[in-house]
């Protein structure tokens, strides 16, 4: 399946564990993150498109996709320091980096960490800036007992969470091989670390972090996403000169769902 998206390839982080990425194309840099419990192959309708104009970096996370599945490390800040990493390793300058859903906090992560070293554009797809549901925060996706419940019923039955969650993200009639394929994708990262980065993760908060970003940004949303639209708005009018584009018909996978608007977008930004 790698051959059809990219070249596979690994390299080892400095406490030993391997990250895996695809990689297709030259050009510019563009690198992909993905969202929690997914990977890198997720974005196989786009980078097909996107290697004709650009160097394309897909990554999966440690413990996700067919990176290493080490017992520690299962916070946003680590994932951070990973892809920071990888930059080094690759010789990576004027990155354009695009992060979905959990890798838009990864993305934070970084710019809390490293600022804009290494970057020139940011793209963000779908993620608020505080994941947990508050009186205060009414942009948030799951309450505290809400999230609770999640970790415990990835952990009592994966496969049925998961096969859930899937049906509930999509908008389109997908195929039986497409969905089969998400699940899969999904399945790859063990169940007592997917709950576990989803505890950690619903609890950051990065709305300090967000008006900070002064690089160019683009932000994405789906007024069919289970993320609340309005947070995409809230993003872009705390991001000075950021572009916001929101698929009318679409959700949290919009980039799957309607690739050749999705990848036309990104390539409009990044130029």
């Amino acid at each position: 399946m790698f051959k059809e998206i990219g070249q596979s390839n690994y390299f080892t982080l400095r406490d030993g564990v391997r990250l895996h990425y695809l990689e297709a194309g030259s050009g510019k840099p563009l690198v992909m993150i993905h969202g929690w419990s997914q990977s890198a192959a997720m974005f196989k309708k786009n980078i097909a498109e996107l290697s004709k104009y650009y160097r394309v970096i897909a990554v999966d996370l440690r413990g996700h996709g067919e990176s290493d599945k080490p017992s520690h490390g299962y916070r946003i800040s680590r994932f951070a320091k990973d892809v920071h990493e990888l930059f080094i390793y690759l010789g990576l300058e004027d990155v354009n980096i695009l992060g979905w859903s959990m890798g838009c906090s990864v993305i934070w992560s970084y710019w809390d960490l490293f600022g804009s070293e290494r970057l020139s554009k940011m793209i963000l797809v779908d993620e608020p800036g505080w994941l947990l549901k508050t009186d205060e925060n009414d942009l948030g996706l799951w309450t505290f007992d809400e999230l609770v419940a999640v970790c415990k019923s990835i952990n009592a039955d994966q496969p049925k969470f998961t096969k859930d969650l899937i049906d509930g993200l999509l908008t389109i009639n997908a195929s039986e091989d497409d969905r089969n394929f998400l699940i899969e994708e999904n399945l790859k990262m063990p169940a007592e670390n997917s709950s576990r980065l989803a505890f950690i993760h619903w609890l950051n908060d990065w709305r300090d972090v967000i008006p900070t970003i002064n690089i160019p940004a683009l932000i994405v949303g789906g007024k069919k996403s289970f993320i609340n639209w309005h947070s995409q708005v809230w993003n872009h009018e705390k991001i000075a000169g950021s572009k916001l584009e929101i698929f009318e018909e679409r959700g949290h996978l919009m980039f799957f769902e309607e690739p050749e608007r999705f990848n036309k977008l990104v390539i409009e930004f990044i130029g």
